[in-house]
């Protein structure tokens, strides 16, 4: 804590979130051209997952799935008070961004399996693993653009530079 800012998010919680950007853009970008740049970005994307799992668990209070994730009612409460544009600030992670950190997490999971399960004697050649693999992809990126346009939207609705607080962990009271 210094004055008027607070420590949000730790350094396992911005290394985790800056290096899964990294992986998922390497992958995407050497999907056709280089085989192996891609399976090994995608093999660190599921360490990363695996581990903010168990950060999530074990990892400091913002980081902690207790400290972010919603209970049902209190997301239909979060979602229905921005739909009138009441919502209150987070000082961690709001409902809605909670949800979509988990359905990132598990969607790079299935991207990560099913691209593991191609190079597999049981996968190879599936077009089952391999739609999969590519709708999950495809499914994630649209997931990705939601989200940065949300972390946009709510930088400018409570003033707060929220990409500036990923890199730093910072945030205002």
């Amino acid at each position: 804590m210094t004055g008027d800012r607070i420590r949000v998010w730790d350094r396992p919680v911005r290394v985790f979130h800056w290096g899964l950007v990294a992986m998922f853009a390497i992958a995407y970008l050497s999907s056709e051209d280089a085989e192996a740049p891609h399976r090994w970005a995608g093999y660190v994307a599921l360490a990363l997952v695996a581990f903010r799992v168990l950060w999530g668990f074990v990892g400091s209070r913002h980081a902690r799935f207790d400290d972010f994730v919603p209970r049902p009612a209190s997301l239909r409460l979060y979602v229905r008070r921005l739909l009138r544009g009441r919502e209150p600030r987070y000082l961690g992670h709001n409902p809605a961004a909670a949800v979509m950190i988990l359905f990132l997490m598990a969607m790079v999971g299935v991207i990560g399996t099913s691209g593991w399960l191609m190079t597999t004697d049981w996968g190879w050649g599936s077009e089952l693993i391999e739609d999969l693999h590519e709708g999950a992809v495809n499914l994630t990126l649209v997931a990705v653009v939601l989200h940065v346009a949300a972390a946009i939207f709510e930088s400018v609705r409570h003033r707060e530079n929220l990409v500036r607080a990923m890199i730093t962990g910072y945030k205002r009271r």
